[in-house]
């Protein structure tokens, strides 16, 4: 399932894999939402409620987009977050990976938290 995530000048393209939570974010698309950074990791609440799965990680890669359960939120991780160790990226607690960002995820860099984002299929 291709999506495209826009904030302020930056559009990149996307895939959500096809897993069950992927589908429920695609379902609830499009969005329009108030970006929240963590370290590289900007993240946003959805309208979407599911369980961590098989999909589950502690430790993620650059580009993943990753459903956080515990806050009902849809993550795009970039680069290290407060608790990060040397080498990784840790979300702050497990995600349930749901897609990947194509291209040079660390763009995301440009994007201050209060921006707004929007989430759309392609």
């Amino acid at each position: 399932m291709e999506i495209v995530i826009e904030a302020g000048n930056l559009k990149v393209e996307a895939e959500l894999f096809d897993t069950a939570t992927a589908r429920a974010i695609y379902s609830e698309l499009p969005l329009e939402v108030t970006a929240l950074t963590w370290g590289d990791e900007i993240y946003f609440e959805i309208p979407v409620s599911e369980k961590l799965d098989e999909t589950a990680r502690e430790v993620v890669q650059v580009g993943d987009l990753g459903y956080w359960p515990t806050g009902n939120a849809l993550c795009i991780f970039f680069g290290p977050t407060p608790i990060s160790g040397p080498g990784e990226i840790r979300p702050a607690s497990a995600v349930n990976i749901v897609g990947r960002v194509r291209g040079e995820a660390e763009r995301f860099k440009e994007v201050p938290a209060g921006s707004i984002i929007k989430v759309d299929p392609a």
